[in-house]
């Protein structure tokens, strides 16, 4: 990884072989940020993501082992315990333009991933919802 911080962004160049989700804890942590908006783009050779199923308060997950590119990576840094907290939603796009899309548990990039954090002021925790079997913002 390669960055630069621009005014309140970092600018990410993510190389071949690196996981994006620890890629982008470890900035997290050097860079002490609490707050953050991400976008990025780039192209992945193997993501694991899902979509959450609420009745069985689980992910349903999906493997996937081939070049895709990332026609949207979007979401948040926050705080959860201490630590850096990731939401991250995907949308990837294989050879044959199927579309895959859910929510991230992993990534690698599989040629370069380009990623703008904004950081934002302040700190937002995250907390466990019992009710929604999810971790939500906590103002």
């Amino acid at each position: 990884m390669e960055y630069s911080r621009i005014g309140d962004t970092c600018v990410v160049r993510m190389d071949k072989g690196e996981n994006i989700m620890e890629t982008l804890k470890a900035l997290c942590a050097k860079e002490d940020i609490r707050l953050a908006q991400v976008d990025a783009l780039g192209a992945v050779d193997h993501a694991e993501i899902g979509v959450f199923d609420p009745e069985q308060r689980a992910y349903c997950r999906e493997e996937l082992n081939e070049f895709l590119e990332i026609t949207s990576l979007a979401g948040s840094v926050t705080r959860m315990d201490g630590q850096v907290y990731l939401h991250l939603h995907t949308t990837l796009a294989g050879q044959d333009h199927t579309v895959h899309g859910g929510h991230v548990i992993e990534m690698r990039v599989g040629l370069t991933c380009e990623m703008f954090v904004r950081v934002l002021p302040g700190e937002l925790t995250r907390q466990p919802d019992a009710e929604l079997g999810i971790n939500t913002i906590r103002f």
